[in-house]
Order: C-alpha cells, then structure tokens, then sequence
C-alpha cells in the first residue's frame, strides 16, 4: 500500500471528465457526501478509505469504493500535477467493476490524454 503524506499545498483542482460530474450528483445523498470526502483527500495528496488500482483502464487510475445500502464507484486519476481528473462515476450491484463502465472509463481516459497531448501537457 502507498503511503501519501499531506504536504501542506493547496488542494490540486478537480477536473470532471465526460458527465462523470452529473453521474456523482446523481447518487443517493449519502453516497454523495461520501464520494466527496474521498474525492476531497485525493485533492490533498491523501489516499481514499477504500480504493483500488484500475490498470485496466490505464496508469495511475484508480477507483473509490463507496459502501451505502448500495454500491458506488469513483473512478479517477491524480498522477498529473495540475488537477484529479473524475473519469467515470456510477452504481454498481456487485463488487465487481461492470464491463461497460470500464470500456466507458477507458475511452474518456484515452479522449482526455489525446486532448493533454495536443494541448502539449505532457
């Protein structure tokens, strides 16, 4: 398990991909508050409660695991300096990440890095 300490910095930004932003908005009040929370300690430089890696999707992407009455997942990436980046957000009836929403993270991640590099960020 890492280990990130809290440097003291300002927080990085937070950058929604796709309609990741509408998707965490929608959630349950309380998963929405706790999607939040997390999403706040990625911005300090601190790691989620429960997290997992998702090297599937690509480098440095992980994914929130939010535990209400049902399931939610936050999938983002905080390896670049100016800002997290929310990739994909949504409800899941399983612990398992369903196929379409990895493809669907996958492809807003791939968008996005195509974006970053035209922009010459990277």
């Amino acid at each position: 398990m890492r280990k990130l300490v809290y440097s003291g910095m300002p927080d990085k930004a937070l950058s929604w991909l796709g309609s990741s932003r509408d998707d965490i908005r929608a959630f349950p009040e309380d998963a929405r508050r706790l999607a939040g929370f997390q999403l706040r300690r990625v911005q300090q430089g601190l790691e989620p409660n429960d997290w997992r890696p998702m090297r599937a999707i690509g480098p440095g992407v992980e994914e929130i695991r939010i535990h209400t009455t049902r399931e939610h997942r936050v999938i983002y990436v905080a390896k670049f300096a100016e800002a997290v980046y929310v990739v994909h957000a949504f409800e899941t009836r399983s612990r398992k990440t369903p196929r379409r929403d990895l493809d669907l993270a996958r492809q807003r991640l791939q968008q996005f890095l195509l974006q970053r590099r035209g922009r010459g960020w990277i």
